[in-house]
């Protein structure tokens, strides 16, 4: 880390990727198998997007200042990687490890990163950081796009159309059982 003039301080911080989902990046940035652009990409310039897995645990590394926040950091990390997401699908953890556990706590947005590096030393099992999806219990319906929206309806529908079918075929089996017993017992 470096002192800068204005008292701020300058440094790397490594930053764990542990996403579960994919994340969407423009079909451009991928190209064509063999590394050229790919055709459909210069046809429509960039309106495709592609979406894919990031590797496990996979580490990136960012210069930042201490007035970096962690909103600041997720952003950074999303342009670095070039994805399209939307910044509020993620969160930033801190990672420590006690007691044989690792105990992850998120991050707010304002938090200063580097800072709280600076204050825990250069050892990775006292701090680390790690990137995830943002798992705050409650859906950030705004942070989808419209194309993943309408994807979640679509699965809905189905779900929908899969519970009404098997009520619908729970009470005609009831029907049907009411009926015959009704006939037994009618002379």
């Amino acid at each position: 880390m470096k002192l800068a003039s204005d008292g701020s301080y300058t440094g790397f911080i490594k930053v764990h990727l542990r996403l579960s989902r994919p994340v969407t990046v423009e079909e451009s940035v991928l190209g064509a198998p063999d590394g050229s652009p790919s055709e459909r990409q210069d046809c429509r310039q960039g309106e495709d997007r592609t979406s894919f897995y990031l590797p496990c645990d996979c580490v990136k590394q960012l210069h930042i200042s201490s007035m970096t926040t962690t909103r600041e950091v997720i952003q950074g990390l999303l342009k670095k990687f070039m994805v399209l997401d939307n910044p509020r699908k993620f969160a930033l953890y801190r990672q420590t490890h006690r007691d044989g556990q690792d105990l992850f706590q998120k991050l707010p947005l304002c938090e200063r990163p580097l800072l709280l590096r600076l204050l825990a030393g250069p050892d990775p099992e006292q701090l680390s950081f790690v990137l995830k999806e943002n798992e705050t219990g409650e859906v950030e319906w705004h942070a989808f796009s419209v194309p993943e929206l309408q994807n979640f309806l679509v699965i809905l529908d189905k779900e929908e159309a899969e519970r009404v079918r098997a009520v619908q075929s729970k009470y005609t089996m009831y029907k049907r059982r009411l009926q015959q017993a009704l006939q037994q017992h009618d002379p």
